[in-house]
């Protein structure tokens, strides 16, 4: 029973990421995506560390940078080249590779067994987001696809480090260090790349409240405490969560068209998630503990 709240829990984090979407494009000022992606990151990480009032010592100073960069700074900026360069169900496909490369880095870094049902499974949910949100005039980029599957990486190597650097601190505090890391990181960027800001809406502070708040802070909380529960390859299928939030919200909210094709492919992601994780219980319905992961707990 445990295991099924750490994984309902951990679940909550991608449904909310796929309201981003809804939010980004109803809320927020067009064309400032580094800045988008600071101003969500930032604010955040720093308000934590002042509920949490503990700063990274020793190596956690650079772990918390990688950490950051890897599952923010680098993926977020990816993201947005991949989205620019390609129509927005190529890239939803293609950064679904994901949970495939978690399965190979979860190998390579801890010593997780690669099963085939695993890779069944994640084959199947790259389907149906593909399914939910590819159109037949969908056009390829080189630079777009390279962007895409980086992040991809990216994110995925995140995941898998952030469950082998776990350090001996709240959920809390982890995220607090790696949002704030990757705000950091993030800023130069969006000062140099981008213009100032417009002046901001009562939307636009929502939104961007919203993005902050509830779709870094607390979602980042719930999923960094997943990872210190579980396995990276029963976590990452949960990402298929997004696209299909994304997709539903957009038939509730906007009145936008679900066809038979997306409805089969909702059930598709649904049944690869769930087949993700009979793919990792044992025997007993437990999931075991991978032998090769040797895991070092640090005081942060």
């Amino acid at each position: 029973m445990n295991r099924n709240v750490d994984l309902l829990l951990t679940a909550i984090a991608p449904a909310i990421w796929g309201s981003t979407y809804l939010v980004t494009t109803q809320l927020l000022p067009a064309g400032y995506p580094l800045t988008v992606a600071m101003l969500r990151a930032l604010p955040a990480g720093l308000l934590l560390l002042v509920i949490v009032r503990r700063l990274p010592r020793g190596i956690w100073w650079l772990k918390s940078l990688v950490l950051g960069a890897l599952n923010f700074s680098v993926f977020w900026w990816l993201l947005f080249i991949s989205a620019y360069r390609l129509p927005g169900g190529v890239a939803a496909t293609v950064g679904a590779v994901q949970p495939l490369i978690v399965l190979v880095l979860a190998r390579l870094l801890l010593g997780s067994p690669i099963r085939s049902l695993s890779i069944i499974a994640a084959v199947a949910g790259i389907g149906g987001v593909a399914l939910l949100i590819l159109t037949p005039k969908a056009t390829l980029d080189p630079i777009g696809i390279t962007a895409g599957i980086a992040g991809a990486f990216s994110m995925a190597a995140g995941t898998v480090l952030s469950r082998r650097w776990r350090p001996d601190v709240s959920p809390l505090t982890f995220t607090a260090w790696q949002l704030t890391a990757g705000g950091v990181l993030l800023l130069p960027a969006a000062l140099l790349l981008e213009p100032p800001l417009p002046h901001l809406t009562g939307a636009n502070i929502l939104g961007f409240t919203y993005l902050g708040l509830i779709g870094a802070a607390l979602t980042y909380i719930l999923w960094f405490r997943g990872l210190s529960r579980l396995e990276p390859s029963v976590v990452s299928p949960l990402g298929f969560l997004s696209p299909t939030m994304a997709v539903i919200l957009g038939w509730a909210v906007l009145g936008q068209q679900l066809s038979p094709m997306q409805i089969f492919g909702i059930v598709v992601v649904l049944g690869s998630v769930w087949l993700s994780q009979r793919a990792q219980q044992g025997p007993a319905g437990q999931t075991p503990s991978p032998l090769g992961e040797k895991v070092v707990r640090r005081i942060g």
